[in-house]
């Protein structure tokens, strides 16, 4: 896979880096960024830290490390599968007001909602960092998931009729790669 080198691609590098290593400073994160092909001045850097909500917390070391606001509760996802408390959060409400059904074939997805909400829950989805999923894609009443595999397909179907049914048992299932 290729990415662009704009904004949006260096912040979602950014947010992937946060969340799957222990970053201690700026410069280790521009490190990071420039092993990717990202070059970007220290000042950019900052801005893009401050408008994604990321500050320095204590990680039990003695040193600090850079979070997400999902991670600040302490709890930084051990495998990029796991979605972070708030994400989920966000996710599982959404589901309970919005899913209208559920089905899948193979590794797709579709979620139905009352006119109007789909590109609602397509964001919640996105912003679960849920590491079976691969993407989504929202129309107006529609949201067609991806996921990365053929057995995820089911294994996210039905965790996600246990979410917006309430009966979801806290964590989203492993499954697939990031």
């Amino acid at each position: 896979m290729s990415s662009p080198r704009t904004q949006a691609a260096r912040r979602t590098r950014i947010i992937d880096a946060l969340s799957s290593r222990s970053i201690h400073s700026q410069e280790e994160l521009r490190a990071v960024l420039a092993d990717e092909g990202f070059t970007v001045t220290q000042a950019t850097l900052s801005r893009d830290l401050v408008d994604l909500g990321a500050v320095k917390v204590s990680n039990g070391d003695a040193r600090s490390v850079y979070a997400l606001p999902s991670e600040q509760a302490g709890t930084r996802p051990e495998t990029a599968v796991e979605a972070a408390p708030v994400g989920l959060t966000r996710l599982a409400r959404a589901l309970h007001e919005l899913a209208v059904s559920v089905d899948h074939s193979l590794n797709i997805v579709v979620v139905r909602t009352p006119p109007g909400g789909a590109q609602y829950l397509a964001s919640a989805f996105d912003g679960a960092h849920w590491g079976s999923i691969l993407g989504t894609v929202a129309g107006d009443d529609t949201v067609l998931i991806v996921t990365r595999g053929v057995e995820a397909g089911a294994e996210v179907a039905e965790a996600i009729l246990a979410m917006a049914e309430g009966r979801a048992g806290g964590a989203l299932p492993r499954g697939g790669k990031q």
